[in-house]
């Protein structure tokens, strides 16, 4: 233990290079040339709880996704688009080079710079298997190896890095769930013997929340225990979670069928399914590669395939949905009194970024079985609004002014469902600039939201569909379209994705994705309109023999008029506009005070009205 620990003095902050020296002088330690951090905890979440928040403590960069490659003479950084200019703005570019993740991939700069004979060292939780696989590869490349150390260096080296998250967990009540978990694991422990498998391993909270009906507070913005389970085809599962975040209630809510034990045991479970032989399932893109480690030294028969979960949970029962409705038209009354506050408070000038987003917290707040954010609020006045996932700082915060757009991205937790929207706001008068490029990422959104398509189409197939109308124009954005959406869960969840990447999952209905295309003028403005919106069967429709698929919308809130450029939509996109508005009003009015209903009214009036 660090002597000032000791003494109790607190240690001195250290600096970016600091850290990265004591990191290198650790790898010395450990016989490594180099190591691999990337933003993950053993789960691979995209919420970490902080004491796995070893990219942003090596670096100082906080997104959400991200990995850095540490070598003995030179380090880099690697970023998706969403965090291009934020991995600017946190990361010293002495020390770290930056590079785009996709386009300037890791295994590229590992294969140009490890030198030949070099080891580089990873963490066997924090890589799943496919990760292992393509380093081990670049290394190859370089002449020299990968290899997996005892101990994580940064954890050596951290000296006052948080302890891991104690939530309780706790039962979520059928009347949200829509079905028991006896139920679920009985149903997905049929799957397992019909594929002659023996056991699932459960990796992912998520997965294991939903199975067993099980919500907790781990890491920020999802209501997830970390936890791993192992479900068996007499649809038992072992659930291995620390124990002091356990109770009574919760004991009696999973039944003798769930067994408990510490997650160090987690390992003697696997050596018991291998020297039993048994056929397991894992999942290969969300298990750490040292799951896989053990059950193969173990001597089990490894099944790679899909978290059996995840599918089912994807496909929303009846109960989810009409759930996520009516948290939807909570979010969106609440949205709507801040959208009606924030038309009076802006013209000011004096209103920040921070005190908006606190105030659209504190509307969402009042609201019936609100139990917290669904991720950061994205607060972007002007050119912040540029930044795809842009956090408002002291430091960093603007003042929304007139004749800028402001960006507010955001989103809540409810006992019966979870929310994300995007609405664009003019503050003051907007340029024509700025409507044409509004009403193009609009006419992209109607477009999706309206589309329909038989059933075994997938998102990747309709990407396109949002992008046209900026395409038209020379223009694009540097992110996917959609994103699944959980119910009280992550705000973020697969299979089904919208997106440019491949993607074979096919749109089922029940499922739920957000329809966010948008617009981004580097050191200007930015926009985005993001609705969730579910697949649905389309009344009577047939193409070919096949059932033909649509969307409905959940979010209702309105979309600021001022921003829409009439001469660039057709009848029918005008249309949709009018009607999307008229249902706001109905549904949102009888829920709102009477000076926001005024609001409202004039919010969402037909745009022939002008």
């Amino acid at each position: 233990m660090d002597a000032r620990h000791i003494s109790g003095e607190m240690p001195a902050k250290e600096s970016s290079a600091e850290k990265l020296a004591r990191l290198r002088a650790e790898l010395g330690r450990q016989g490594a040339a180099g190591f691999i951090v990337p933003r993950a905890d053993e789960h691979q979440g995209e919420y970490v709880p902080p004491s796995a928040e070893r990219l942003a403590w090596l670096t100082s960069f906080t997104g959400s996704a991200g990995l850095a490659v540490v070598l003995r003479e030179r380090a880099a950084i690697f970023v998706d688009g969403r965090y291009t200019l934020q991995a600017k703005a946190q990361i010293d570019g002495k020390l770290y080079e930056r590079r785009h993740l996709v386009e300037q991939p890791a295994t590229d700069w590992i294969a140009a710079h490890l030198r030949s004979g070099e080891t580089l060292g990873y963490d066997p939780w924090l890589l799943t298997p496919g990760d292992v696989e393509r380093y081990r590869a670049a290394c190859g490349r370089a002449g020299g190896k990968l290899v997996p150390l005892a101990s994580n260096p940064i954890d050596v080296i951290w000296r006052d890095r948080p302890p891991p998250p104690l939530a309780p967990v706790v039962p979520h009540p059928l009347q949200f769930a829509g079905k028991s978990s006896e139920d679920k694991r009985r149903e997905l422990a049929q799957r397992l013997a019909a594929d002659k498998l023996d056991a699932a391993v459960l990796t992912a909270p998520d997965s294991i929340a939903w199975l067993l009906n099980i919500r907790g507070g781990d890491v920020t913005y999802s209501p997830l225990p970390l936890s791993f389970a192992i479900l068996r085809t007499d649809a038992s599962v072992d659930l291995f979670i620390d124990r002091r975040k356990t109770s009574p209630e919760l004991f009696r809510h999973l039944g003798h069928a769930v067994r408990c034990a510490e997650p160090a045991e987690l390992g003697a479970a696997l050596d018991v399914l291998g020297r039993g032989k048994a056929r397991v399932l894992a999942d290969p893109l969300t298990g750490a590669s040292w799951i896989f480690d053990r059950l193969a030294q173990a001597g089990a028969s490894i099944q790679r395939g899909a978290d059996p979960c995840q599918l089912p949970k994807a496909c929303k029962n009846a109960v989810e949905l009409e759930g996520t409705r009516c948290a939807h038209r909570r979010d969106g009354a609440a949205l709507s009194r801040f959208l009606a506050w924030l038309a009076i408070e802006a013209v000011t000038g004096k209103l920040t970024e921070i005190a908006a987003s606190d105030r659209l917290e504190q509307f969402r707040a009042s609201g019936k079985h609100f139990k917290g954010l669904s991720f950061p609020t994205i607060s972007g006045a002007g050119a912040n609004g540029a930044v795809v996932h842009y956090r408002a700082a002291r430091e960093t915060e603007r003042q929304l002014e007139s004749g800028s757009l402001y960006l507010v991205d955001s989103g809540a937790q409810y006992l019966d469902g979870t929310t994300d929207v995007t609405r664009t706001i003019a503050i003051g008068r907007p340029s024509r600039e700025m409507r044409e490029s509004f009403t193009r990422v609009l006419k992209g959104h109607i477009a999706l939201a309206s589309c329909r398509f038989p059933q075994g189409t997938t998102g990747s197939q309709l990407d396109a569909l949002a992008r046209k109308p900026l395409w038209d124009a020379g223009l694009d954005y540097d992110h996917g379209t959609g994103h699944g959406v959980g119910s009280y869960l992550g705000v973020h969840e697969g299979p089904q994705r919208i997106s440019k990447l491949p993607n074979a999952q096919p749109l089922l209905p029940g499922m739920i994705v957000s329809d966010e295309p948008g617009y981004y003028k580097t050191g200007a403005y930015g926009i985005r309109i993001e609705n969730l919106i579910a697949v649905t069967p389309a009344d009577g429709a047939k193409g070919n023999g096949k059932a033909m698929l649509g969307f409905e919308t959940l979010t209702l809130a309105p979309l600021d008029r001022a921003l829409i450029e009439p001469k660039l939509l057709d009848a029918i996109e005008t249309a949709w506009i009018d009607a999307y508005h008229a249902r706001v009003r109905q549904e949102l009015k009888p829920m709102v005070d009477q000076e926001t209903a005024g609001w409202l009214e004039a919010a969402t009036r037909p745009l022939s009205a002008g």
